[in-house]
């Protein structure tokens, strides 16, 4: 786990191979990155365990490695032929249904800076560890050498004791022998005496036991010195063993640290190769930030619209809330005439009803009304000639009475001419003249006559006058 400014917290995963020093694949995954992980493959772990139960897979993967038919493996795939590029990493569980992926993780390929950097660390781990074992190989060396001095200064110390002992026993045994004949001898030639006898025969059965029990501890020491030696001997072999085992590594390690200073020397030379590289991608790195800059001011600008757009919305947010208020307050009109309207509709079903029964009641007039339809139309047919010949009697009558008003006329004017001549009165001669005047008054005998006379007012005039 590392920690960076960005994110809080980075797992950092490498897969490399112990005989392929170029080999190398890395993966950096941030707590942003893992959310998205858990919810593409179904995770159901947080991302501060996940390690721990990362590291579990992959020690349940190794500790069935060497099973006939092991149930996790560890797949990588590449695209590529040569492994080159991305790659996947994944765990994955066997059984006789199905491969079920645990976990799969796509896995960069290490870049020429970052395969410098891992060999430097392992060289330097190397260096470290060559060291650590040229320490601990001489540390060793020391302790077992002070380790077999003691055991050789031990051994010759128990040695000695062994023959001091040995020296003691046997002048012990003699004594106790010589002494034991004495004893005999002077027992022998007290036979009469019982009580000397009890007496020799009790101090016999002492001393022997005592020499048995003296010859017993003589024995077990003697016993337990002699284990201490064989084991001392066999410490000594196995330090031997240690030692020439510590030797052949550390020539092992020299060959191996000769052999990765000619890589470090390789390395350097590609290096002075690839800084000249590392230059044109730090001049296409300036171009690229250029770039980049233009693009950041263009999501400024972006950004700024979006807000104009949140703004608006916000607006459009508000109208909608207020014409949801409005649908509130419509939706309770509507209830209320709902109401009415149920309400209407009882009353209708009620006036239904009553016309049901009045279409009962019309239909029986109709049929009335039908035979007095008959009837009527056979007088109307009566009527209809009646007003025939009526239209006719008017027709006459009308004729007649224009005849008669003609006639009338005629007359009148017949009269007017004859009394103007009569009375002398400057009267037109010419009846159209007279017909023609629109405005004029004749003042006859003090009377006002109003204009546009016709025929019969001119006539009943002059007939005055």
């Amino acid at each position: 786990m590392t920690s960076s400014p960005v994110h809080k917290r980075d797992l950092l995963v490498k897969l490399t191979d112990d005989i392929d020093p170029y080999f190398l694949f890395n993966l950096s995954i941030s707590e942003e990155d893992f959310q998205s992980l858990k919810v593409q493959q179904g995770l159901l772990i947080d991302f501060a365990s996940f390690p721990q139960k990362f590291i579990d897979l992959l020690n349940l993967c190794y500790s069935e490695q060497e099973t006939d038919n092991p149930r996790f493996l560890l797949h990588l795939s590449c695209q590529s032929p040569v492994l080159g590029g991305p790659a996947n990493f994944s765990v994955v569980e066997t059984n006789a249904f199905k491969h079920l992926n645990h976990l799969s993780l796509r896995l960069a390929q290490g870049s020429d800076k970052e395969i410098k950097d891992y060999l430097a660390v392992c060289l330097s781990s190397l260096k470290a560890e060559k060291q650590d074992l040229e320490m601990r190989l001489k540390k060793t060396e020391d302790d077992l050498s002070r380790q077999l001095s003691y055991a050789q200064q031990t051994l010759s110390e128990k040695t000695k004791e062994l023959d001091k002992l040995r020296s003691d026993w046997t002048s012990q045994t003699s004594c106790l022998s010589s002494r034991h004949s004495l004893e005999l001898q002077s027992e022998r030639g007290k036979v009469l005496q019982s009580r000397l006898q009890q007496q020799t025969e009790q101090l016999r059965q002492e001393l022997e036991s005592a020499h048995k029990k003296s010859s017993q501890q003589l024995q077990s020491r003697l016993s337990e010195l002699e284990a201490s030696c064989k084991e001392l001997t066999e410490r000594k072999y196995k330090n031997e063993s240690v030692i020439r085992d510590q030797k052949i590594k550390l020539v092992g390690v020299e060959e191996e640290c000769q052999h990765l200073k000619q890589q470090v020397l390789s390395l350097r030379r590609e290096n002075s190769t690839l800084d000249t590289e590392v230059h044109e991608k730090e001049r296409l790195v300036s171009q690229l930030q250029m770039r980049v800059a233009v693009l950041e001011q263009e999501i400024n600008d972006k950004d700024q619209l979006m807000c104009r757009t949140k703004e608006m919305l916000e607006a459009t947010q508000q109208q909608k809330e207020s014409v949801e208020e409005n649908a509130e307050s419509k939706e309770l009109q509507i209830r209320k005439l709902e109401a009415t309207v149920k309400s209407l509709s009882e009353e209708l079903i009620k006036a239904n009803g009553i016309i049901k029964k009045l279409q009962g009641e019309v239909r029986g007039l109709v049929g009335k009304i039908k035979v007095k339809n008959t009837v009527t139309v056979s007088q109307e047919k009566v009527l209809q000639d009646v007003s025939d010949k009526l239209q006719g009697v008017t027709k006459d009558l009308q004729s007649t009475h224009q005849q008669l008003i003609t006639k009338n006329e005629q007359v009148c004017l017949r009269s007017c001419v004859f009394k103007a001549s009569f009375l002398k009165s400057p009267v037109c001669s010419d009846w159209s003249h007279l017909r023609g005047q629109s405005h004029h008054c004749l003042l006859t005998r003090g009377m006002v006559l109003p204009t546009q006379l016709d025929y019969g007012s001119l006539c009943r005039c002059f007939s005055g006058c």
